[in-house]
Parts: C-alpha cells; sequence; structure tokens
C-alpha cells in the first residue's frame, strides 16, 4: 500500500523463514559467540507519529540497544541511534526513539545489542521493518485484532502454531492495531487439550505459562511467550504496532478496588497484580519509554491525512463493575474516565484527518456479562436510556455531536468473534448524537465463540456476525474461526472500506464508508 513496497519485498526475502536465531551476522567484536549477547525474542517498532518511532528489543543479559536505520533494505546511507540499556529492572527490554523520519517511508532497521559488562561484546543483529505515516495522495492499510492465548489454546506447532499472524503479514499492511488481550495472564495453559475428533492440540508450556501470573517476572513470561511462535514474531518485526491492554493482561474482568476469592493466587490485591502487570506490558511492546505508573497508555498516532488513530485505556479509570445502571454519572460509572474522556474529546474534535479511527479494547453496543448481575463493558442490557457507564458514553458522544466531529469509525476486539455495528439515534432509546459504526475483530489466537447480545441504548443494529448463534463454545483455532479488521483509506475518494477477514485471508465482510462533508 504505502511506497518502496519493492523494497521491503527484497528486505522480506532476505529475512527468509525468521527464527529467533539472528537473522544476519557482521563481523564480530569478540572472537567467542558464547560471550556475545543474544536478541533472543525478536524485534518490534511503534511508529509514534510525526516522523517519531520506537524499535524495541528483548536480551539475554544486560546491554545497550544500538540500532541502523535506512530507507533501503540494503541500509545505503544508514543513521545510527543509541537507546537504552536492558537491565533486570527493564525486563530485559530496550528501546531507542527515532525521530525525524520522513512521510511514506518503509524504514529498515537493525538492531544490535553492546555488552553492558565488557562493553565489547555485542550481538549479531536482526532486522525489522516498519512504515512511517503516508503523505498526501497515498493508500493506507490498517489491520486491528486481539486475544492471543486464551481459553487454553497455545502455541501447537504442528498445527500451524499462530496462523492469524502469518495470514496478516500476507496483506502487507502500514500498521496493524493490537486491541488487548495480548495476553492471557490468568490462563495457565496444558499440555495436551482433547479435541473433539479424540486428537490432541498439544501445547507448548513455559514455567511462567503453567501457572497464573502474580510476579512481575511472571507476568514478563507471559507476554514473552507469545514470541516463541515465529508467525507473531515474524509479524512483530516487519509491521508497525500500537498495542492497548485490555483485562487479561491483569486476570479476567479486572478492576483496581477488587479482592480475589481464587485458589490459584496467593496475592489476592488486584490492584497490586494490576501494577507488576502494567509495568510488564509496557516493557514489552514498543510503547513508551516511560514506565512510571502514571504513563498513560491511551494516546492518538497521528497516520498522514486520511487516518488518526485515538488508542483507548478502558481498564485503568473503570470504577467496579456493577448492575451498571446508575442513574447519575459519578466514580463509579467510570469507564475512561473524565480525564481520558476529555482527552478523547479534544483529539477527535482538533483532528484534520479525513478518519478518526477509535481503538477501543470493548465493543460499546454488545453486552458483556461478569456475573450475574454485573457488567464488564458499557452496556447493560436494559435497552433504555442511557445508565451506569452508558452515561459516560452518551455524553461523549453529545460532545461529538455538538463540536461537529464527523467521520468516528470505533474499531475493537475482546469478545472472541467478527461483528459489524451500525448505531443510529433514530433507534436508539438515548438520542443527542451521530450515526457511527463499530467494528469487531479476533480472536487472532483464542478460542471463539457465539455472538452476545447488544443493548439498545444506542440503537445498534447488526450488519455482521462471523460466527453463527448456535457455535459451540471455545473453538479452537485451527477452525479456521479467528479473525481480523482491515481499514483501507483511499486517497481519491477519501472512502473508508472496513473488512473481516479470517485465517485463509478470505473476506468474510466488507464495507464502504463515505466521507460525512
Amino acid at each position: 500500500m504505502a511506497s518502496s513496497t519493492s523494497s521491503r519485498r527484497v528486505f522480506l526475502g532476505q529475512c527468509g523463514a525468521l527464527a529467533v536465531a539472528p537473522l544476519r551476522q557482521t563481523a564480530a567484536i569478540v572472537t567467542s559467540d558464547r560471550t556475545r549477547p543474544v536478541i533472543d525474542a525478536g524485534v518490534a517498532a511503534g511508529p509514534l507519529g510525526d516522523g517519531h518511532a520506537i524499535v524495541w528489543a528483548h536480551v539475554d543479559r544486560p546491554g545497550r540497544l544500538l540500532v541502523e536505520y535506512s530507507t533501503t533494505a540494503s541500509f545505503a546511507n544508514a543513521s545510527k541511534r543509541s537507546g537504552t540499556v536492558a537491565t533486570p529492572d527493564t525486563g530485559l527490554t530496550a528501546r531507542v526513539r527515532l525521530q525525524d523520519l520522513p512521510a511514506s517511508q518503509d524504514i529498515f532497521y537493525r538492531v544490535t545489542v553492546e555488552d553492558a559488562g565488557s562493553g565489547r561484546a555485542q550481538s549479531a543483529p536482526v532486522e525489522g521493518h516498519f512504515r512511517t505515516a503516508p503523505g498526501s495522495g497515498k493508500p493506507v492499510r490498517v489491520l486491528w485484532s486481539a486475544d492471543v492465548c486464551g481459553q487454553g489454546w497455545g502455541i501447537d506447532p504442528a498445527r500451524g502454531g499462530m496462523q492469524l499472524f502469518r495470514t496478516m503479514d500476507q496483506v502487507n499492511p502500514d500498521l496493524f492495531l493490537h486491541v488487548g488481550d495480548t495476553i492471557y495472564a490468568d490462563g495457565p495453559l496444558a499440555a495436551d487439550v482433547k479435541l473433539d475428533d479424540g486428537s490432541m492440540w498439544k501445547n507448548i508450556v513455559t514455567p511462567a505459562k503453567s501457572k497464573v501470573a502474580e510476579t512481575l517476572d511472571e507476568f514478563r513470561g507471559h507476554h514473552l511467550y507469545n514470541r516463541l511462535d515465529e508467525h507473531y514474531r515474524r509479524f512483530s518485526s516487519r509491521v508497525g504496532q500500537v498495542a492497548l491492554w485490555d483485562d487479561h493482561e491483569v486476570r479476567n474482568n479486572w478492576y483496581h478496588t477488587e479482592g480475589l476469592d481464587d485458589p490459584r493466587y496467593s496475592e489476592k490485591r488486584v490492584a497490586v497484580l494490576a501494577a507488576r502487570a502494567r509495568q510488564a506490558f509496557l516493557e514489552q511492546y514498543p510503547i513508551t519509554m516511560d514506565r512510571r505508573a502514571g504513563a498513560r497508555i491511551y494516546r492518538s498516532i497521528p497516520f498522514g491525512p486520511l487516518i488518526d488513530v485515538f488508542a483507548l485505556d478502558m481498564r485503568s479509570y473503570r470504577g467496579a463493575n456493577s448492575e451498571n445502571l446508575q442513574s447519575v454519572a459519578g466514580a463509579d460509572t467510570a469507564l475512561l474516565g473524565d480525564r481520558q474522556v476529555q482527552w478523547l474529546t479534544d483529539a477527535l474534535t482538533s483532528s484534520k484527518a479525513a478518519w478518526k479511527i477509535v481503538a477501543a479494547d470493548m465493543p460499546l453496543g454488545v453486552v458483556v456479562s461478569h456475573q450475574p448481575g454485573r457488567h464488564e463493558a458499557a452496556a447493560n442490557g436494559d435497552h433504555g436510556p442511557a445508565k451506569g457507564r452508558e452515561l459516560e458514553i452518551a455524553a461523549l458522544l453529545g460532545a461529538l455531536q455538538s463540536r461537529g466531529v464527523r467521520n468516528v469509525v470505533w474499531v475493537t476486539a475482546d469478545v472472541h468473534y467478527s461483528a459489524a455495528h451500525s448505531f443510529h439515534p433514530d433507534r436508539a432509546a438515548s438520542k443527542g448524537f451521530d450515526p457511527f459504526w463499530e467494528f469487531v475483530a479476533g480472536p487472532a489466537h483464542a478460542g471463539t465463540f457465539a455472538p452476545a447480545p447488544l443493548d439498545n441504548t444506542f440503537g445498534p443494529e447488526s450488519r455482521f456476525n462471523g460466527t453463527p448463534a448456535t457455535l459451540k463454545p471455545n473453538r479452537p483455532p485451527d477452525e479456521g474461526l479467528q479473525f481480523f479488521g482491515m481499514l483501507e483509506a483511499d486517497p481519491a475518494s477519501r472512502a473508508l472500506t472496513v473488512s473481516i477477514v479470517n485465517t485463509a485471508g478470505t473476506r468474510v465482510f466488507e464495507q464502504r464508508l463515505e466521507p460525512a462533508r
């Protein structure tokens, strides 16, 4: 889609079948490979917009990240940057911020790590690629999905591993939005899972994935587990990523004030678990260099004149899960929280992009239950005027209407099926907003389920469901019911085509949206 596609193909051909081992070696400073650091979990990059990006790597010992980068696969006229030092305190991850990058460019980067002890021993290099925001007149293709290694389905190499990541790589995207449940920290894996036909799904199991995550290192281990899969690791090295978190980065349906009555956990305070999980999450993706407790996960990523991305955080500021039927807004009805709602309203208002893409970890119209009588998402299932967390959403939608903000599209996940929902005030119990669409994708590598009910508060209409209502719960990944969404913006018409794509690469749904003038 973006420029220099042929150069990227040359680069990918050079990569071949990417493994944990480095792709290409240069003359070593040391004489023995045993003394060299190893980049042992691949590399990744996260475009930040406005010519900035973060390059990330995980290493097997303390060391400083060194990056060469160029606009050509041959690394002609490469620039060099020195990054942070990977230490046990950073989960042995390091990163470097690149800046002043040109628009509409393939950026090829080569990562090495210099041993922190000797200052001489360097790792063999590992190469990666990402694209900067397209310039005027350039098309853009953005993918999204979520939900990795959930419901007992880990990496089974004999069944192809995480195949959806291979399929996503094949469509040559400009950017990937991972909209939550990047791990299942509360979902230990069994080595063998019996399937309906009597055969066995055989998971790779690591020490971290053999129990629920409680310690910081256990949360780190859950993230690193995903990088054992060749398709996941290859995709991460080739496509710039924006990562959000949802509940399973900590545990199912969590909120800060929750206490646990679960014998699997020795630490019963969810707030303590969440603090450790947050640190691991910020370490393990190319998100930010700021790991302090107040570091924001929600952020905007300008991605050219056609698309701006607004990545939300629906976990950090919510009140306790409840009946969700309060008639007055307050701390107990928070989902995004006042500060994030104001930020989102202002950021959407100031955006000049043709399409404003709101990436949210949970859908707005789907009823997601926590326990009987409690709700996890915004919808509460009563189909009437806004109550509980719906009050926050109603205020947000109303503010966007009053400010004349148009062409807002929500992309989301969490529910383990794909769907397209059209919202309209004519069908709604709460009005005072402009029509909009919400598209749901996933899972990327987890159990698939039947569609959940919709709440009529904002008038959603289901235009597509990727799974039948009669689907047997928790279908395994190799049944082909894994999905990603694809956003394709055309510079000539400024139209946005939204597709849902399955593991085989088939577009099972497509919707063309014309921009409101």
